[in-house]
């Protein structure tokens, strides 16, 4: 059955190669990485990437916290 997980992910401008990197942890001992010529591609790298790693290591437990408007 699908199911969303939440990733909080980080992605930045690689100055050195040109393009752009994503990072992300699945869990706190499982990293996942994606590359691409725009921001958009290295997310989209990333995504197909944290699929890849989820069948391996399993998706972690979330826990969804509500904030209240300031």
């Amino acid at each position: 059955m699908p199911r969303d997980i939440h990733v909080p992910f980080t992605v930045e401008e690689d100055h050195e190669d040109g393009g752009w990197v994503a990072h992300a942890a699945l869990t706190p001992d499982a990293f996942a990485n994606g590359e691409g010529e725009t921001r958009e591609e290295a997310i989209e790298d990333l995504k197909q990437a944290i699929l890849a790693l989820a069948d391996v290591v399993g998706v972690p437990e979330q826990l969804v916290v509500t904030l209240p408007d300031d």
